[in-house]
């Protein structure tokens, strides 16, 4: 398959999804709206195929729009809108496990001899073993779609500046052309950010139901609210912000 043509049309599939309104609680629990989304995924589209060369690198370096630029800027753009500085950290720490474990994990299964670390052992597809562990790994230290998301996109995005470190070490020749964000990693990035949302939403409703639904407990009233039935303005997952009285008793004891 051409470059980025599995992320695309992932990507497309989604599309149809949201238009169709069967997306629209789990962007609702991620903040999102539903035009909001469909104008993300348009623009990761367009810019799959927009690469800004970086100059003053040993070897031909891009940055790809699409895969890099939108998806950062996506992140930093939920937790500024609906995160607080826990999951601020959670979603950093995540970002920086999912990049290290997705690449000890591609090295070793896919280790070669090769200028880049593939072919030789190689069991299953980086393209698949990257979103695979990324979203397994991104929902585990995340915990929220939010989250999960966000270090899962993140992740394995910082895998590929990994890989361009790698091949600055190794030498790579002036000849050589990356994309960092681009071609394979494009991919990557969609399906490990799709995956750990997936992964959260089955996983989180099934932990859920078998324990008799939300938890109450201790819990502002407005996020109980927004887990049992997702509305605007109102929070829908642990990290969100709760305006009022009760969002400023949590902001008084985050700085404890």
């Amino acid at each position: 398959m051409d470059q980025n043509a599995i992320g695309i049309i992932v990507l497309i599939a989604i599309s149809i999804l949201i238009y169709l309104g069967l997306a629209h609680r789990v962007l609702d629990r991620m903040r999102l709206s539903d035009r909001g989304a469909l104008l993300v995924i348009g623009l990761i589209i367009l810019g799959g195929f927009i690469n800004i060369p970086l100059p003053f690198l040993p070897f031909n370096t891009s940055l790809n729009v699409g895969g890099a630029l939108i998806p950062v800027g996506l992140a930093i753009y939920l937790l500024v809108r609906a995160g607080t500085r826990k999951e601020w950290v959670r979603a950093l720490v995540g970002t920086v496990a999912t990049a290290a474990i997705v690449y000890v994990v591609g090295s070793l299964i896919n280790s070669g001899s090769t200028m880049e670390p593939a072919g030789r052992w190689a069991i299953i597809d980086a393209i698949y073993l990257y979103p695979l562990v990324g979203g397994i790994v991104a929902y585990l230290f995340g915990r929220s779609r939010r989250g999960a998301f966000i270090s899962a996109t993140l992740g394995v995005l910082l895998v590929d500046v990994f890989q361009f470190a790698w091949l600055i070490n190794q030498g790579a020749p002036a000849s050589y052309t990356m994309m960092i964000g681009g071609a394979g990693a494009f991919d990557a990035i969609v399906l490990a950010g799709i995956f750990a949302v997936i992964l959260a939403e089955l996983v989180g409703e099934s932990l859920e139901r078998i324990s008799g639904g939300p938890k109450v407990e201790g819990r502002p009233p407005e996020l109980v609210k927004g887990l049992k039935k997702p509305e605007p303005g109102i929070p829908t997952e642990i990290g969100d912000k709760v305006e009022g009285p009760q969002g400023d008793k949590e902001k008084e004891d985050e700085t404890k």
